[in-house]
């Protein structure tokens, strides 16, 4: 079964990524060194199957630029993850030797057509630095605004509702059971703002999921906080806790995911909004734990407005990013020489 997530996502914190709690679990590490490319995620997807058809799962993590392109995989079982580690962002072995291993594709383009192409290159590469940071900056400055928003919720939650109800899920989903066994915690990006706007795996994630609870909530109520207490008090009894993260705050939990109940908890609301669409499904709503106040509603919306619009322009400067990113990839991978790329790529399929 693949399984996909976001690899990396960008948000009002800058740019995120998991892959340090991936690269620490995982019993080799693949480094794939190599400039900006698509021959990678063509590379990574052949791996996939070559993995998937001898009876692996895969977790596949996704690009947000152009999330139908991979950046990494990870072959459950063997615990092998394989990574592009110089872009988007750029990791390091620190265990050569042992679980970490470089594969460099630096040396399979021609020189004579990268000199050719170098002015292009350049000049879309500063295009698309100059588009991301604007939109960092925009996604950094909607987040300021979001937190206006969460304050003004804060202030009229009933949070002694709130307690009670977390104590209420703590006694339905595990009673007084303890497994006698070490809780396994893994960290996924589930989504991330990206060209074309927000997206997400949950989809992908849940599917094999039988019971999912899906929180209703306006910022601030208390979603992130009531899944994190969950798994806490699932870590400590022994059970799989799979935290997922998303959208524009990565301190805040988006996703919790117990393995051996089947059942999942998840913010069903924008930017990752779900209803009930299937057996299993039902729905929490913590919009009714907030009291009525005119004052507050007013506020509410002129910040929903400006975080909206926000929104709208860091989106746009990530079309922008896109764009660049995309147009320069393409002109760089048509110097690769194919006979090389292959021949090094031979090593990510004779590992196991």
């Amino acid at each position: 079964m693949i399984t996909q997530y976001m690899g990396t996502a960008y948000t009002g914190l800058g740019i995120s990524h998991k892959y340090d709690t991936l690269i620490a679990s995982a019993s080799k590490t693949l480094f794939l060194k190599c400039p900006p490319t698509n021959a990678i995620s063509n590379l990574l997807n052949e791996t996939v199957m070559h993995f998937v058809k001898r009876g692996f799962d895969v977790d596949r993590f996704m690009n947000p630029v152009q999330p139908d392109k991979t950046d990494a995989i990870f072959v459950k079982g063997p615990n092998i993850l394989f990574i592009q580690a110089s872009h988007p962002v750029a990791l390091e072995p620190v265990d050569i030797g042992g679980r970490h291993q470089v594969v460099s594709f630096y040396d399979v383009y021609d020189e004579a057509k990268l000199r050719e192409q170098n002015g292009f290159v350049v000049g879309k590469l500063g295009e698309a630095e100059t588009a991301l940071v604007k939109s960092l900056e925009t996604l950094a400055a909607a987040k300021k605004i979001h937190d206006e928003w969460e304050v003004v919720n804060i202030e009229r939650m009933m949070w002694d509702l709130h307690e009670k109800l977390i104590e209420s899920l703590i006694e339905e989903l595990f009673g007084i059971v303890e497994l006698n066994k070490k809780s396994t915690v893994s960290h996924r990006l589930i989504g991330s703002l990206t060209s074309g706007g927000a997206q997400d795996f949950i989809p992908s994630i849940t599917k094999r999921t039988e019971r999912r609870i899906l929180i209703k909530g306006l910022p601030g109520t208390g979603k992130s906080t009531l899944m994190k207490a969950l798994g806490a008090v699932a870590e400590k009894r022994g059970f799989d806790v799979l935290y997922g993260w998303c959208g524009l705050d990565p301190s805040g939990v988006d996703l919790v995911l117990f393995k051996e109940l089947s059942v999942c908890i998840l913010d069903a609301t924008k930017p990752h909004a779900y209803d009930p669409e299937r057996p299993g499904d039902e729905l929490l709503d913590l919009v009714q734990m907030c009291t009525d106040d005119t004052d507050a509603e007013e506020k509410i919306s002129r910040i929903s407005e400006a975080y909206r619009e926000k929104i709208l322009d860091a989106t746009g400067y990530m079309q922008s990013y896109a764009q660049a990113e995309n147009s320069m990839i393409s002109t760089m991978d048509s110097a690769i020489k194919q006979a090389a790329f292959e021949e090094k790529s031979k090593v990510l399929f004779n590992l196991f």
